[in-house]
């Protein structure tokens, strides 16, 4: 697929947003990166990381504390992914370079690999929002249909019934599958990926084979096979379907639109801000046990327009954005509730399903 074009126009919507939030950080002195707020977050995640995995490994408790304290874990390594690996990796976490990239990092001891995720969704997904044969978030070929312009299966009617059960898959294929597809095939997607560094081959499978021995030869040595399957499968199910969930709320909903190049041109019809306007949707911002767990990607308009503003600084930036959008006669797309967001989901996909 030809890299397609944005529109372009004399008056940017996208640049007087820029402004307006450039100006909103002066007047108030602050920095678009973390405060204390965030670093006190990702201190108590991290040690609660650290105490669950030690407790369940070598302070096994019996059986039912066991499972939940697995859930407990999934809820833990999503909570990281969404608040400091993520922040991290659009360099937001904080004004040193260092410690984003420590941030960043975090996703190579959790299972997955920050070089891939960089190309994934820093380069191809923000980029390209909701476009299909680019973004590779809404390719989940032939299982899903996300999209008019993916092929039809039959099965595809009961995605909305199914679909509870692949997302929690995620987790356990991203870790054993697909790091390892895009890296053989050197693409994501049609997206050929960057050069690897020697360091970059070195740093993928050095921590591979460490993730191998932290979350399956450890605790098989530690507990048995099958009390280490049912953990794992545990902590690494509920993983997957919370994090598959609060992206795809993002973005895969009943008001969210699915951008197609023009054929002769190759251009998308609207400049890039408008672009992630109409793909990209926020859910439950009003609730701060939310915003603290999802590390805002429940703002995800916000993030997409700024995604190197770090997430703590949204819920204020997000009163700018919408007052612009108002005035610009540009959507601004919000459920108020998770339930709601997750409701629009399913009925996305029934339509995806039977379109």
């Amino acid at each position: 697929m030809v890299t397609p074009k944005f529109s372009s126009t004399a008056q940017s919507f996208h640049s007087e947003l820029k402004r307006r939030i450039n100006q909103y950080f002066e007047e108030k002195g602050k920095s678009t990166t973390g405060n204390m707020t965030l670093y006190t977050k990702a201190i108590i995640l991290l040690v609660a990381f650290v105490f669950t995995y030690v407790h369940l490994v070598f302070f096994t408790p019996v059986t039912w504390v066991a499972i939940l304290e697995c859930l407990l874990l999934g809820g833990i390594v999503s909570a990281i992914g969404f608040n400091i690996m993520h922040d991290g990796a659009h360099g937001s976490f904080s004004k040193y370079k260092w410690l984003n990239q420590v941030a960043a990092f975090s996703l190579n001891v959790l299972g997955g690999s920050s070089f891939m995720w960089n190309v994934k969704h820093n380069v191809i997904h923000h980029a390209y929002t909701n476009v299909d044969g680019l973004d590779d978030d809404i390719d989940i070929q032939p299982w899903m249909r996300m999209s008019t312009t993916q092929p039809k299966y039959k099965f595809h009617k009961y995605q909305h019934l199914y679909f509870w059960l692949l997302y929690s898959l995620l987790y356990i294929l991203w870790i054993f599958v697909l790091d390892y597809t895009k890296y053989f095939a050197s693409k994501i997607g049609s997206m050929p990926l960057k050069k690897m560094k020697l360091s970059d081959h070195i740093t993928f499978w050095s921590f591979k084979v460490f993730n191998l021995f932290l979350y399956v030869g450890l605790p098989i040595y530690m507990l048995g096979f099958t009390s280490w399957l049912v953990g794992f499968l545990v902590f690494t199910m509920f993983a997957g379907f919370v994090l598959s969930i609060v992206f795809q709320l993002a973005h895969t909903v009943e008001h969210t639109a699915f951008p197609v190049p023009d054929v002769e041109t190759g251009r998308l019809e609207d400049e890039w801000a408008v672009h992630q306007l109409k793909t990209t949707a926020n859910f439950a911002t009003g609730n701060k046990i939310v915003c603290w767990l999802v590390g805002g990607l429940n703002f995800q308009v916000e993030h997409h327009l700024f995604p190197k503003i770090s997430h703590v600084h949204y819920p204020a930036i997000s009163k700018i954005i919408k007052k612009a959008c108002a005035e610009y006669g540009v959507p601004y797309i919000e459920y108020p509730k998770t339930r709601l967001a997750i409701a629009s989901h399913v009925s996305f996909l029934k339509q995806m399903g039977r379109a």
